[in-house]
């Protein structure tokens, strides 16, 4: 009976607690992007799985999510208030999720080689740039 009544309690307790949910995330990506299937496959191997919603008006999904124009890429994704433009690598991303900077996102403009995404064998140096909803941008990372 008193087991019964603790594991009622528990229950009980366990249904008031707020549900910590992981925030909603999202690969915007144009469906013959080889590149961008890729960069989604190196997030979802580093515990960051993305759902893939296929778009041919990239553009305009850039503009909705202020993407800088000289920052975009081919792909765009979203994980809770943030953006990640491009072929950023994940551990940037949960650095970002992690300790919440006031930025609107995190962009690698181009298709920079050797970058998630791009491993062809070559790897060429590339900035991974931070930027705000003023449209101010800065270097975060150089890779």
């Amino acid at each position: 009976m008193l087991i019964r009544s603790l594991f009622r309690a528990g229950t009980l307790l366990a249904l008031s607690l707020p549900v910590l949910a992981a925030p909603v995330a999202t690969l915007f990506k144009d469906p013959s992007c080889g590149c961008c299937s890729k960069w989604g496959e190196h997030m979802a191997s580093k515990q960051l799985p993305l759902t893939i919603a296929p778009r041919s008006d990239m553009s305009a999904i850039k503009d909705q999510l202020q993407v800088p124009a000289k920052l975009r890429s081919c792909h765009t994704a979203t994980i809770g208030k943030y953006v990640f433009e491009g072929h950023v690598p994940a551990d940037l991303v949960q650095k970002v999720l992690k300790e919440k900077p006031d930025i609107r996102g995190l962009a690698v403009a181009g298709m920079p080689q050797g970058s998630p995404g791009m491993e062809t064998g070559a790897k060429q140096p590339y900035q991974v740039m931070a930027f705000d909803a003023k449209g101010k941008q800065w270097v975060y990372a150089n890779r």
